[in-house]
């Protein structure tokens, strides 16, 4: 497993959209174990691959509260099935906009298939902190990040913010 530089804004890189993967292959494995390496050490509790550079459709994610056992997660080509009318205001963060924090109102309630570490698919409903976290991840798959459901003024606030961070070092 290797550490991958998670790219912050404004690189173009986190605005692509991310292409399906064909198979699970072991170089895929190996790919979505160097995220969730990276993921831990950055902390973090879920990661796209376009955040390490990588445009391709792969989430990793642990939920597990800081004092359990890892409960890692593995997402390829994941897609909504079903989102309720219901939504619900969280306050996120991310990788790619490091020290930001805001609201975001999402469906509180969703149904996603995917295919697992092993190229599994799996169907299955999220709700909470779940919900959020696969919506979030699967936007960055479409080049959206959480600040982009922002007002533009938070938005540009956010993206000053974290130059100022980059700059100072």
């Amino acid at each position: 497993m290797a550490l991958r530089e998670i790219l912050t804004v404004p690189n173009p890189v986190l605005k692509q959209v991310s292409t399906p993967v064909e198979r699970v292959d072991d170089e895929l494995r190996q790919l979505m174990d160097d995220m969730l390496e990276t993921m831990y050490a950055a902390p973090g509790i879920g990661l796209a691959a376009i955040q390490v550079g990588v445009p391709r459709q792969v989430i990793v994610m642990d939920l597990a509260r800081q004092d359990d056992p890892p409960e890692p997660r593995f997402f390829v080509n994941p897609e909504i099935l079903w989102a309720s009318d219901e939504t619900a205001p969280y306050e996120e963060g991310c990788l790619s906009v490091p020290e930001v924090y805001d609201e975001v109102d999402r469906p509180a309630r969703v149904r996603l298939r995917y295919l697992d570490y092993n190229g599994q698919e799996v169907v299955e409903e999220a709700e909470g902190l779940f919900a959020v976290c696969i919506q979030h991840e699967m936007d960055h798959l479409k080049g959206v990040l959480f600040i982009d459901h922002l007002s533009r003024l938070k938005r540009e606030r956010a993206v000053a913010r974290v130059r100022k961070l980059a700059r100072a070092g």
